[in-house]
């Protein structure tokens, strides 16, 4: 009787052990990240994680990672639909020498709102984009790559990317591109509002083969290109509207093909060279303001063609 009780007791004590041990936590669909977390943790508001990538295996697909206070929570990749918020405190990915955020799932919707990127100065790109369906950047500061900003190279089809209320400084190459990968045809169909882009080394913002960009109520200052279109191959179009494109080498630059440009209540002012159309008609809605600028102020060859209000 005295060993079945010892054995009992033997086996209670194996059981409590299991059940402190390491833990396989379920999938939840709100998680949490803190600067004195831990990725051991379940990221739960109580039990918070220490990085995004800690917490990203732990949140469900459509899920949603929040930053509870201040804190560096580091790169990461996304496979899957996810929102990382880090609204309501200053949430940072601290990218030195590395992508801040690779968004790479068939498919997937992501949402990336609130967050600083900081590449150092050696930064590769602060949001990099190669695979989803939908990705929306909203009130985000990005700055300090020695790279883009955000790089959206995607392939496939029918995709989108929507950019809000950000702020995409000093970078060392171009502040957003849009250029489906080598060779794609399908289009990358972008909506970029109410931006502030300074201080890149490229352009602020490119439109290239496959894309469809409308950049409205912005500002875009002090880069190399202020915005930059062109068409190697495939279709490309470009509506700037209600947008002051200043202090750039060039206000508006068209490269190789021929591009569709829309303007509407645009200034393009005080940059070295105000438009270079490239060889292509620029559609105006005769609300714009061109003149300040070193050169390129017009009249241009071939002349903008103008449509709907005068």
């Amino acid at each position: 009787m005295k060993r079945m009780s010892n054995y009992l007791i033997g086996f209670a004590i194996v059981l409590c052990g299991l059940a402190g041990g390491p833990a396989a936590y379920a999938q939840a669909t709100r998680t949490w990240v803190s600067g004195v977390g831990d990725d051991a943790n379940p990221c739960s508001r109580t039990a918070p994680c220490k990085t995004f990538a800690g917490a990203i295996s732990k949140t469900a697909v459509g899920g949603e990672i929040n930053a509870i206070d201040p804190g560096g929570f580091g790169a990461v990749t996304i496979t899957k639909s996810i929102t990382i918020d880090g609204g309501g405190t200053m949430a940072g990915i601290l990218n030195a020498g590395t992508n801040g955020v690779v968004v790479s799932g068939a498919g997937i919707k992501v949402t990336l709102r609130n967050l600083v990127f900081d590449g150092a100065g050696t930064g590769l790109t602060g949001i990099k984009i190669l695979t989803a369906s939908r990705v929306s950047v909203e009130n985000c500061q990005i700055f300090g790559n020695n790279g883009k900003g955000i790089d959206d190279q995607r392939i496939d089809n029918n995709v989108a990317l929507h950019v809000s209320d950000t702020i995409i400084r000093n970078n060392t190459a171009t502040g957003i591109l849009v250029r489906p990968a080598s060779g794609n045809t399908n289009t990358i169909d972008a909506s970029l509002h109410r931006l502030i882009i300074f201080g890149n080394g490229g352009a602020g913002v490119t439109a290239s083969t496959g894309s469809n960009v409308r950049l409205t109520d912005s500002v875009i200052s002090g880069n190399v290109n202020g915005v930059y279109v062109e068409e190697p191959a495939g279709a490309t179009t470009l509506f700037v509207a209600d947008t002051t494109v200043s202090n750039n080498g060039v206000g508006l630059a068209v490269g190789g093909g021929a591009p569709v440009v829309h303007l509407s209540n645009t200034a393009i002012v005080d940059n070295d060279l105000g438009v270079n159309p490239g060889g292509i008609s620029i559609v105006s809605y005769g609300n714009n303001k061109i003149h300040g600028n070193a050169a390129g102020n017009g009249p241009y060859v071939p002349a903008m063609t103008l449509t709907g209000m005068q």
